[in-house]
């Protein structure tokens, strides 16, 4: 399908309680994309009732007919009496029946489908993406629903329960399915399957209950899949297959069902998704078609800046398909994960504690910046590590592997050999990353459960590889080494795997891709392992190099600095990665970033650190001062650590014909209790003429202050060296 980008109209109808605030939220996005739409503002909703006595006025139809897809916020609907007695006065008692705008919009424009994908966003399972096609004219929701049953029909509805209670003691719905209704339905989901590369087309319905209309939907459903030969197509009962939305969503791929059935599973798959704040849906006929957040209006929680709006966003991005604009689309679709998985800028419902329009800055910051960095998780396997019988080596340098490939390292997990906690592990790091490293368990004995874990995990069998037998069975045979019947274990893979060598062991790797995200499984000893590793992350092109910019700080408070750091990025609006690290009695910050735009923000965090900053790759003021200390004379007059400072310099050289290095230090109090108060230090370096008088006041909080102090000492000298060095230099005689 060609994208068509000629001018659009598209009409944006807020609606009701927090339906305002998600859409004025999310809807600088048409700025930010600049796309050849105009947007257009309607009414609907529970104040046209109110005031008008219909909920979609007709000067709003003409827009909608006019336009080329509705966006919708959200609308409040209440009960038959609620909604007479909301009416201003001079429109009761006039016999006004509220009708639902969504079922108006339905019924009118003959939207049939309603569209409810879902992928994974947040929690611990392995990634997934699939939808619900729910029929939206007819089934269960036709509207055939009755108070008594009526006379007309009595004589076909017979129960035992209506001889005991009486006719005008039940109610009687009817679940209405026509040949035209499923016909186009069935039709949609598998064009829809082929469209957006899915499958499996499920029909969930309940065929072993309701046997005649099962059985009718059932007929049609096959003839329509025997036109999609490429399209697995099956018939499962709604009730399974809710539990295997639950479970395995990621097995699914259409869903499609009646009215009922479908409204019921597509809100399930919300909740699997991450809840209705990020469930977005289409509405689609032969007209116009509307886009709308799952979510309700949510009265209650209207005015208080708690509503997620992800799931407008993602609406919005439905509308930007449904017109053609398809990169765009995939643009706010890629922030919002991004957002969400960074789990940093989180509304209430996902855990966190930013307002709406905070989340939907963020998320516009991801759409107009790249991406600062991916995530990684490292899953180390093995019962001799969690033992302590072998020291996990492997994590710490995969870990800093993959922090200088431009990673984000966001979990380290190690769990046992067994089945289970593979897979559950797994699951969770699978959750949060782009790649998964997993690491060991792929040898040829029976507690070696690796390669079966993974396969299981992912519904992949394992096949025989020849060419990797072939491989070991060369390796051991130069070894002079008989090949063992176990060592085939190490030449099977899952399905779709791609094979990794290892050059320096028999058991090769292998990595796979699961839709956005990449998982390597690699084996254990580090000889192997780490230089396997080392190839992968060089075979990534795609993968730009982050930038990573150090600090180590002294006599700073990590609160004030990463506030004070919050708010030089903010104003440069760079994408960035922030950490801190309390290393007392450093503050380590560390920045990470693929956006060009952050170098002024790193400019301007060197210039604010500049007073305090010791080092830029972690050492500490002694490490640094120690070989400059080596050799030279120097005079130490230490009154504040009680001469520790001294234990860690190296002798002074008497006989030295460079400048002597003098010190004097003292502080406002000495290292002992009570812990409490501000402890004050002052220094007094002189290198030749060259003289240098420094302070830091800290907190006197215990006797790791004699820590601070040595670090002080060490730093005021190393000041005071950079100045001699750099005064000399300026003096040196040009030529």
């Amino acid at each position: 399908m060609k994208a068509n980008h000629s001018m659009k109209k598209l009409l944006m109808l807020p609606g009701d309680g927090i339906g305002r605030e998600v859409c004025d939220a999310a809807l600088p996005v048409f700025d930010l994309l600049d796309l050849p739409i105009t947007l257009e503002y309607g009414d609907i909703g529970w104040e046209c009732w109110r005031n008008g006595g219909d909920p979609v006025p007709d000067a709003t139809w003409h827009q909608i007919e006019a336009a080329d897809a509705v966006l919708l916020g959200a609308i409040t609907s209440k009960g038959k009496h609620d909604a007479e007695a909301e009416l201003v006065p001079t429109l009761q008692g006039r016999g006004l029946k509220y009708v639902s705008p969504v079922i108006q919009l339905r019924q009118r424009l003959e939207l049939f489908a309603n569209i409810r994908p879902a992928q994974h966003l947040v929690g611990n399972r392995r990634p997934f993406r699939c939808v619900v096609i729910r029929e939206n004219t007819e089934g269960l929701y036709a509207g055939m629903d009755w108070r008594g049953v009526p006379a007309d029909m009595s004589e076909w509805v017979r129960h035992p329960n209506l001889d005991r209670s009486g006719a005008n003691e039940a109610t009687m719905s009817v679940r209405l399915q026509t040949r035209f209704g499923l016909e186009r339905l069935f039709r949609y989901a598998f064009e829809y399957a082929q469209a957006n590369q899915h499958t499996r087309v499920t029909l969930a319905d309940k065929p072993n209950v309701l046997r005649e209309s099962g059985q009718f939907a059932a007929d049609i459903f096959h003839a329509i899949a025997a036109d999609y030969p490429q399209i697995e197509a099956d018939i499962q009962n709604v009730d399974a297959v809710a539990l295997w939305l639950v479970r395995r969503p990621e097995s699914f791929g259409v869903i499609v069902a009646e009215n009922m059935f479908g409204d019921i599973l597509s809100d399930l798959a919300g909740g699997v998704m991450g809840g209705l704040g990020v469930a977005p849906s289409a509405n689609v006929g032969n007209r116009v078609c509307y886009f709308e957040p799952v979510h309700g209006s949510a009265p209650r929680m209207a005015g208080k800046s708690r509503a997620n709006p992800s799931a407008m966003f993602l609406s919005i991005a439905l509308a930007l398909r449904h017109l053609g604009f398809y990169d765009a689309a995939q643009r706010i679709e890629t922030a919002v994960r991004q957002i969400i998985r960074q789990g940093k800028c989180l509304t209430y419902d996902l855990g966190g504690a930013a307002s709406t329009a905070a989340m939907a800055a963020a998320i516009l910051s991801a759409i107009s910046r790249p991406q600062a960095v991916r995530r990684a998780s490292i899953l180390c396997v093995g019962d001799e590590l969690l033992a302590g019988r072998v020291i996990n080596i492997n994590a710490t340098e995969m870990g800093r592997r993959l922090t200088e490939a431009g990673y984000s390292v966001g979990m380290q997990i190690t769990c046992g050999d067994q089945l289970s906690a593979i897979r559950n592990a797994l699951d969770i790091c699978l959750g949060q990353s782009d790649l998964v490293l997993v690491n060991g368990g792929l040898g040829p004995t029976s507690d070696d459960l690796t390669r079966d874990a993974v396969a299981a995990a992912l519904g992949r069998p394992l096949q025989f590889d020849a060419a990797t037998m072939e491989s070991i069975e060369k390796r051991l045979s130069g070894f002079g080494l008989a090949v063992d019947p176990s060592n085939r274990v190490q030449a099977m893979f899952p399905q779709g795997a791609n094979i990794l060598a290892n050059p320096n062991g028999t058991a090769a790797g292998f990595e796979l891709l699961l839709e956005d995200r990449r998982l390597v499984v690699l084996p254990g000893p580090p000889r192997e392992c780490l230089s396997m590793l080392d190839c992968v992350l060089a075979a990534e092109p795609h993968l730009a190099q982050a930038q990573a910019h150090c600090w180590s700080l002294l006599g700073v408070v990590e609160s004030d600095i990463a506030s004070m750091v919050g708010k030089v990025v903010d104003e440069f609006g760079a994408a960035v990665e922030v950490s801190y690290l309390w290393r007392y009695p450093y503050v380590d910050v560390r920045l990470v970033s693929l956006d060009p735009a952050a170098k002024s923000c790193v400019d301007e965090l060197d210039r604010r650190f500049a007073a305090n900053l010791v080092s830029r790759d972690g050492s500490t003021a002694l490490c640094q001062l120690l070989p400059r200390l080596t050799g030279r004379r120097w005079v130490i007059d230490d009154s504040i650590t009680n001469q520790t400072f001294l234990d860690h310099l190296p002798p002074s050289n008497e006989d030295s014909m460079g400048n002597v290095v003098r010190l004097k230090a003292t502080a406002s109090r000495p290292l002992i209790g009570p812990w409490e108060g501000i402890l004050s230090m002052q220094c007094q370096v002189q290198i030749g003429p060259r003289q240098g008088k420094y302070r830091l006041d800290v907190p006197h909080r215990g006797p790791e202050v004699g820590n601070y102090a040595c670090e002080f000492l060490a730093w005021s000298i190393l000041r005071n060296l950079e100045e001699y060095t750099a005064s000399n230099q300026s003096e040196k005689p040009t030529v």
